[in-house]
């Protein structure tokens, strides 16, 4: 008999069901909707206080106004639903942006500061399309401008970016032995 309830308990492991059955309770009681987001707002303003030292050492009036701004933030359900719109698509995106590091690392010198602005780039594009795609879930539509007007809106950003390049390019007065502005975690 106790074979046959171990063999289900381990099958239950095995299959996932354990684990789905888990986070299937965490939802239902509001860990996702109410305490991640409360613990995330919370952690972001007490830090934020912290580095400012507006109260100098008084970590409990930061930690009052942690706790105030968090629990005013959930007084409704728009945070729950902004959250759970931006972290499955922020997860993906860096899934996305993680592939693209690895797949030009084996092709391509990612010291390269040329290399740093491509992947800045990306980055960039996939953060858009992340809060756009989120805010457009969460009702902050702004009718279909976007839609109507995203060409125009790319071309100039890429217009905006190669006079950058140029301007960058033609300096005789730069140092080519100093390093990229922006230096990945790829780089060493």
């Amino acid at each position: 008999m106790f074979k046959g309830m171990i063999f289900l308990a381990s099958s239950a492991f095995a299959d996932g069901s354990f684990i789905s059955q888990l986070l299937s309770k965490w939802e239902q009681i509001g860990f996702f909707s109410y305490l991640l987001p409360f613990l995330i707002i919370f952690a972001l303003i007490f830090g934020i206080l912290t580095k400012m030292n507006m109260f100098k050492d008084n970590k409990m009036v930061n930690g009052v106004i942690a706790l105030s701004v968090a629990l005013m933030a959930l007084q409704f359900d728009f945070v729950p639903t902004f959250f759970s719109e931006i972290f499955p698509r922020l997860g993906v995106g860096l899934a996305i942006i993680l592939s693209v590091l690895i797949v030009i690392g084996f092709f391509v010198d990612t010291e390269s500061k040329v290399m740093n602005y491509i992947l800045l780039g990306v980055s960039v594009v996939i953060m858009y399309f992340i809060l756009v795609q989120s805010a457009g879930a969460t009702g902050w539509t702004s009718g279909d401008f976007w839609q109507e007007h995203w060409g125009e809106i790319l071309a100039g950003v890429l217009l905006v970016v190669f006079v950058i390049a140029m301007i960058n390019s033609s300096n005789p007065n730069k140092d080519s032995s100093t390093s990229p502005p922006f230096k990945g975690a790829w780089a060493k």
